[in-house]
């Protein structure tokens, strides 16, 4: 990215959002009353710290724009009403947690995002640059900071968007790093505004920041804790698809789901994990502790018969890829107990053929997928099947959530991608995690992200929604 050179700025272009904030009024007859939002702040001539959720890079290149676009309509909101943004956002995961260092990497750099957003938006965006501690991060905003916001507030930049948030030793910490870098995020701005539902987990940048400021839920925050309620209260039958690369992650969302849907679909490690609980049959990259979890979810369908079999799946001798004479379909009416398998990478696309399987979908009144079936990028047959069965039922509203999975959608159904984000039938998350969170708890509202939005309410008085003296600030924590 080319250096940032105080003064120089680009303009508002011609930009097509489509959300004005009487239109925002409309979205809100779903949520909690004493959730604050945007449109009720006061924004004018104020610094605006804008939590998003835009981690959709890998390998420092943007694989699927979606999780941007969504937030435009939120920025546009804050500058036309006279905000000055400081952006955020996470990407990847920088820290591994077994070695318990941290590694700042280009490849995890915002980079690609601002370079998206300024010819999106024709608006100059500065980085900013702090020095990083090699296995640390980034341990301090320092105060060179200071000439960007001059400059922010005097219109000379359109905005500043910080590094990756993960990029600081405070962001997911608990201890004295997390309280450091949350005083002096805050003493960056006078408001908060979160727009990231795909980030629930109470991290520096997303709850504890709240203590501090002025705090909103952002346009797409609150559009898409509205159609999560579709989802909590569906029209039935209701038929969920669930995939996933690790068993024991999932368990408590699937013990849930279980619960409210009629069908409920397994796909990728999760459904091998099922099914070698269920037949009693071994599969390579299965492990037997995450076979003992699913023997609960058997038992259960034991008596309620709601997962619906996929009958043919795809088991392959090596992952290094899809090779002629390496791979072949088995059917699971064939196991045989204390049979063992190689991998197995994909669902076969003759399952959803199957006239069970056909019917389940069809009739379906609410259809939710957080899935990706196969291994990608070798094994797509099966998600490639299963997106344009789902789409054959024309009356259903369809549910996608996650980055794997609209990632893939939009991969593999380029034309029906573009076609679900006009579509009244369909709606696409933002976060798959994040529903299937909703659904374990039951109440989007008690996400920890959402909750401290309310509780920061609550602590600066909004009255019907408005908040009583919105030029305070929370504890008050120093300028840099």
């Amino acid at each position: 990215m080319a250096p940032y050179v105080p003064g120089d700025h680009m303009n508002f272009g011609q930009m097509k959002v489509g959300y004005s904030v009487d239109e925002g009024e409309v979205e809100t007859a779903h949520l909690d009353p004493r959730l604050p939002l945007l449109q009720h702040a006061d924004l004018k001539d104020k610094v605006v710290l804008l939590r998003v959720d835009h981690n959709v890079v890998k390998k420092g290149k943007i694989l699927d724009q979606y999780r941007i676009d969504v937030t435009l309509a939120t920025m546009y909101n804050i500058i036309e009403r006279g905000g000055r943004p400081i952006i955020m956002t996470h990407i990847n995961r920088p820290y591994d947690k077994k070695t318990k260092t941290l590694t700042v990497k280009q490849d995890d750099a915002v980079d690609a995002v601002v370079a998206y957003l300024q010819r999106k938006l024709r608006i100059k965006f500065a980085v900013p640059q702090f020095h990083i501690n090699e296995k640390e991060g980034i341990h301090d905003i320092d105060t060179s900071i200071n000439w960007l916001i001059q400059d922010l507030r005097a219109r000379k930049i359109g905005g500043i968007y910080l590094p990756n948030t993960r990029w600081f030793a405070g962001e997911e910490d608990k201890g004295a790093n997390m309280e450091r870098f949350v005083v002096q995020l805050a003493g960056l701005a006078d408001v908060y505004v979160n727009d990231a539902f795909g980030s629930w987990q109470p991290h520096a940048s997303t709850y504890h920041i709240t203590k501090y400021l002025p705090s909103y839920a952002g346009l797409c925050m609150q559009a898409e804790l509205s159609h999560v309620r579709e989802v909590l209260e569906p029209k039935l039958p209701f038929v969920a698809v669930v995939a996933g690369s690790k068993y024991d992650t999932k368990i408590g969302p699937l013990t849930e789901i279980y619960k409210k849907v009629d069908k409920l679909i397994l796909g990728g490690i999760i459904y091998n994990t099922f099914l070698c609980a269920k037949y009693n049959v071994r599969m390579k990259g299965v492990e037997q502790s995450d076979i003992d979890l699913a023997k609960g979810l058997v038992e259960q369908d034991k008596v309620e018969k709601k997962i619906l079999e996929l009958p043919l799946i795809i088991e392959t001798d090596t992952l290094k890829g899809r090779f002629e004479g390496q791979f072949r379909t088995i059917n699971i009416k064939d196991f045989k107990e204390g049979q063992e398998y190689s991998y197995v990478v994909d669902v076969d696309p003759a399952s959803f053929e199957v006239p069970e399987v056909q019917n389940v979908l069809s009739s379906a009144k609410t259809i939710f997928v957080n899935a990706v079936m196969g291994m990608m990028p070798a094994f797509w047959h099966g998600t490639s099947k299963m997106d344009e069965a789902i789409d054959r039922n024309s009356t259903a509203q369809k549910f996608f959530g996650g980055g794997d999975t609209l990632q893939e959608f939009k991969s593999l159904w380029p034309g029906l991608y573009q076609a679900a984000l006009d579509s009244a039938k369909y709606y696409l998350f933002t976060g798959g995690g994040t529903v299937l969170k909703v659904l374990e708890e039951g109440d989007p509202f008690g996400l920890p992200t959402v909750r401290a939005l309310i509780e920061n309410g609550e602590r600066f008085s909004y009255q019907n929604g408005h908040q009583n003296g919105s030029s305070s600030r929370g504890s008050s924590p120093p300028r840099l």
